[in-house]
């Protein structure tokens, strides 16, 4: 890993108590407010943007020549801040485009987490538009810049909780509406993949990634930014929802979240100890379900009387070693089936693409060192690299937003200042659920549950729709 890339003293934590959108048209002024802030993506003209145009047509941001994506991208003087509020944290940060951080800023909703057992969608926007204002100030005081020093503004708008995300997009756009900022639009789980970019420099398309966390469980083929196969997903719940739900079961200290309570009393227990089936042994495809393991895990701990209300901190020896074992069983049989996923996904996307050399695993969930393991010893099967951002940019965070900004800006991918105030009926461009990729045909699981609710055409239809107006 590059040097160059490791975290500054900047990075902080801090602890919580509890219509579419009309594009304004490039005027001469901003245009040549970029041009004097050098922040014109390399090989792309600036946008033109007829006053008609809305962002949730599918082609109004792009100008994506495949020559405007795939240059060094560590060579110019962009300035981005990253604006992330997709779930629980919030979270700001601003990045150089040759790669520099030059701020980080979380603020956890780890209280709120323990107190409610996890999270509560309207208590986490309160808590979010109690911070917002603060978070964005200390990453801008931290980096020792003002707003006039930033070249544009990136912002999760999908996948999320809908509330949550309003309050990021809301202070995205004050920003970029009152210092005349271009605007990007973010896809929570492409910035889960494309963060490992900054910190690898070889990383090159196309690669494979696995993306897990809470809400997620992803196997994508990345041909491209912006361009990506779907190789399998979740049925009903993913990784991190498995861990967490198991964490609170087991009466562990939710104010770390569960995957690291869980992480480390598994280290105490014994792996072998209960029987856990793997999940979905019986379907040939890359998809995952841990319903099944987590109902599992519900019965083994009733069998052994374990008592949640009772904290570990405050077990008995013995019961201490049954909820490690239970930990400890549950872990191995979890990352099993990551690692069963994996193997298959491998060898469909070496025959799609065959010159992938790398395995990106991103998401709160890669933070897991048992993870790690077990899936570089995956990897070395089929002589690939696993590729890993450190575990403060696995989990949820701004710097994996604004570098993805940055490549897509670069592609021509941003949408030009919004008004300095908007309406109060104004309607903005959220997407709750918002596919990254499309499904690979032969991947389709015959146990797939889809949910009914809306979903947004996938960010891959977007950006090949506008390829094809090029």
């Amino acid at each position: 890993m590059s040097s160059l890339l490791t975290l500054p003293s900047t990075v902080s934590r801090l602890k919580l108590v509890p219509k579419a959108l009309v594009a304004i048209p490039l005027s001469l002024n901003l245009i040549k407010s970029l041009e004097q802030k050098r922040i014109r993506p390399s090989n792309s003209p600036l946008l033109s943007f007829p006053p008609s145009l809305g962002l949730n047509s599918l082609t109004a941001h792009f100008s994506t020549s495949r020559s405007a994506v795939t240059p060094d991208p560590f060579h110019d003087n962009l300035v981005v801040l990253g604006i992330e509020t997709s779930c629980d944290d919030t979270a700001a940060a601003i990045v150089k485009g040759n790669g520099e951080i030059l701020s980080q800023v979380v603020s956890s909703q780890a209280d709120l987490l323990a107190q409610y057992g996890g999270v509560a969608p309207k208590m986490a926007e309160e808590a979010h538009s109690q911070v917002i204002d603060q978070v964005v100030q200390e990453a801008l005081d931290k980096a020792s810049l003002t707003e006039k020093d930033l070249s544009a503004v990136a912002v999760t708008i999908g996948p999320g909780l809908s509330l949550c995300l309003r309050v990021g997009v809301q202070k995205a756009r004050r920003v970029a509406g009152n210092f005349n900022l271009p605007i990007i639009s973010v896809h929570h789980m492409e910035a889960h993949a494309i963060v490992a970019r900054l910190m690898e420099k070889e990383l090159q398309f196309p690669f494979l990634a696995l993306l897990i966390s809470g809400g997620h469980n992803l196997l994508v083929l990345a041909h491209d930014l912006g361009q990506y196969t779907q190789l399998g997903t979740t049925i009903d719940d993913a990784i991190g929802e498995a861990f967490d739900k198991t964490a609170k079961w087991l009466g562990l200290d939710l104010r770390k979240s569960g995957g690291p309570a869980v992480e480390q009393l598994a280290r105490e227990g014994d792996a072998e100890s209960v029987k856990f089936s793997i999940p979905m042994k019986q379907h040939k495809d890359c998809n995952f379900s841990y319903a099944g393991l987590k109902t599992q895990v519900r019965l083994a701990i009733a069998s052994r009387n374990i008592d949640a209300k009772i904290p570990i901190s405050c077990a008995s020896s013995q019961d201490r070693s049954s909820r490690a074992d239970i930990a400890a069983s549950f872990q191995r049989v979890a990352v099993l089936h990551l690692e069963e996923r994996c193997e298959r996904a491998i060898e469909w996307a070496l025959k799609i693409e065959p010159s992938i050399k790398h395995l990106v695993v991103s998401g709160g969930v890669a933070s897991n060192q048992y993870v790690r393991a077990r899936l570089d010893h995956v990897v070395n099967k089929y002589s690939l690299r696993l590729v890993c951002p450190p575990p403060n940019l696995c989990t949820d965070n701004g710097v994996m937003i604004a570098w993805t900004g940055i490549e897509n800006f670069r592609a021509g991918r941003y949408d030009p200042p919004p008004p300095a105030n908007d309406p109060e009926d104004f309607m903005y461009d959220l997407r709750p659920r918002w596919p990254l990729g499309e499904e690979y045909a032969e991947g389709r699981s015959e146990a797939r549950s889809l949910r009914t609710a809306r979903v947004h055409p996938s960010l891959t239809s977007i950006v090949q729709a506008s390829l094809k107006q090029q």
